[in-house]
């Protein structure tokens, strides 16, 4: 079961190039008092686009490290429409974790915020980066060339790579997803045939723009249905719940964490909702009760979905119009198969109400990770993305989620492995043994906590740890917890008991 497929663009250059032509006076981008109708907004991209390609990316790779903005917007565009491949990073990573991205990505220019360029610097230029460019106050304003008319120079060949989308990695190191131009514009039609938009929407962006389902359900959504992105530089309830009624949003794409904490802020209940008639969540599970709650609050219903940075992101949704079901993330979007198939061999294929890997393909699926051929080939079997995650389809095709076959942690909607925070623990002189595992919370959804082993005589506090993991990893992935213990649980087999530490955590208070 699936929906039809929308008009789809070769690239979403395209896209923007046609919302630019079709409405070129609408309002497309506004941050503040800082506002671009579409006709600026292309100008700005074909400008920098020309910059881009007259330094030679085209055919390579730029990577930026930017909150959200207007620049960000401009930059993403500006990247593709040079014909290079861009690659977005977490302004929130260290120093250790950006440096093992950009020697893999080798990424010909970095883009960073102003403040934040220098200290990159000696990080880039370890990585073999040839350029770095600084924008926003004091730097480089790419909204400076609104009024300059300049043409787009090319448009994207469809199925070259557009985007180097780095996750993490069971093993430790992050993975770069290759996504081509069709791929990524096939999906945003794929999207727009489950949740139609219509022309003029109001979208608020408070989901960082680095984060592919921001981009999906944000930056691209806005361009496709010649709507205005309404962008937060960063997450604020206050400034978020005002900007619902003071920029007349219409959608709001959020995720658990952000709605269970909106709804425990004071100004919730003052907040003005009524043009707001879709909320979509994403990037996490969202629990049915929330979801009750919210709507009954709201007046408009949170449309949950399914995907990851391999697929495009988007696999499925609940429908906007048609039947909605509580703890499902919905059906398929149009042009894609999901199935269920069994974890042992991954072939045997389930039938409705039975639980087993989730695999999935579609013309959104990725080409494969950057310079992993034996971790591409473990994904991508058959014509089939192996997704790593559990669950079930009912007798009308709407999917479940259940459980996670990988080792990963979904904290407040990022993606954590277990894996790098064991590889950071290790790191340190005083740790003999190391684990990491996942525990529930009621307001991150899960939190990360770990478990050490200390060297013989060794000694090193809580708070030791936590400052090492501080230095090594983006916040997000830093543990809630580090417990000593006199030895780490372990199987028969001498492997780590993550389910017994995965008791042991669930039963642990939250901080």
């Amino acid at each position: 079961m699936s929906a039809p497929l929308a008009q789809v663009h070769p690239s979403v250059v395209h896209m923007l190039a046609a919302a630019a032509g079709a409405a070129p006076e609408a309002e497309a981008l506004v941050q503040g008092e800082n506002r671009l109708t579409y006709r600026e907004y292309l100008n700005c991209v074909a400008a920098f686009a020309s910059e881009l390609a007259a330094g030679g990316v085209t055919g390579e790779r730029v990577a930026t490290v930017l909150p959200n903005s207007i620049d960000a917007c401009i930059a993403a565009f500006g990247i593709l429409a040079a014909g290079a491949q861009h690659v977005p990073l977490n302004p929130l990573y260290t120093a250790r974790e950006l440096g093992e991205i950009l020697t893999d990505a080798r990424p010909r220019v970095l883009l960073a915020a102003a403040g934040a360029a220098s200290a990159l610097a000696p990080v880039a230029k370890a990585a073999g980066v040839d350029t770095i460019v600084a924008l926003g106050a004091g730097a480089r304003d790419l909204a400076a060339a609104r009024g300059t008319a300049v043409p787009l120079e090319r448009l994207p060949e469809p199925d070259a790579l557009a985007i180097l989308q780095y996750t993490g990695g069971t093993t430790g190191r992050a993975k770069g997803v290759n996504l081509s131009h069709r791929s990524i514009a096939t999906n945003v039609a794929q999207r727009e045939g489950l949740l139609p938009t219509g022309s003029g929407e109001r979208i608020l962006c408070a989901m960082p723009l680095f984060h592919a389902y921001a981009m999906a359900m944000g930056l691209f959504l806005a361009a496709n249905c010649r709507g205005c992105l309404v962008v937060l530089p960063r997450y604020q309830p206050e400034t978020l719940l005002a900007a619902i009624g003071e920029e007349r949003i219409t959608i709001f794409p959020g995720s658990p964490t952000i709605f269970v904490g909106l709804m425990a802020h004071p100004h919730f209940a003052r907040t003005d909702w009524s043009r707001v008639h879709t909320c979509y969540s994403g990037a996490a599970p969202l629990a049915e009760k929330i979801l009750a709650r919210w709507e009954a609050a709201v007046g408009a219903p949170i449309l949950e979905g399914y995907g990851q940075t391999e697929a495009g992101p988007v696999l499925s949704f609940n429908p906007r119009a048609g039947v909605r079901k509580p703890g499902s993330v919905g059906i398929a979007v149009a042009a894609t198969e999901i199935q269920i198939v069994d974890v042992e061999t991954g072939t045997r294929l389930l039938a409705a109400g039975e639980r087993g890997e989730i695999r999935a393909r579609g013309p959104q699926i990725m080409q494969g990770y950057r310079n992993l051929p034996q971790e591409t080939a473990e994904a991508l079997r058959g014509g089939w993305l192996y997704t790593g995650d559990i669950g079930e389809l009912d007798t009308e095709g709407y999917l479940y989620i259940r459980d996670r076959r990988k080792d990963m942690v979904i904290v407040g909607g990022y993606n954590v492995y277990p894996r790098e925070i064991e590889e950071v623990l290790f790191a340190h002189p005083a740790v003999l043994d190391a684990a990491a595992v996942g525990a529930p919370d009621d307001y991150k959804g899960e939190i990360v906590r770990a478990y050490v082993m200390l060297r013989p005589a060794a000694q090193a506090s809580e708070e030791e740890l936590l400052a090492h993991c501080r230095a090594n990893l983006a916040k997000y992935k830093v543990p809630a917890t580090i417990e000593q213990l006199e030895a780490i649980p372990k199987t028969a087999v001498n492997k780590t008991d993550k389910q017994a530490l995965r008791r042991r955590a669930s039963g642990v208070a939250g901080r």
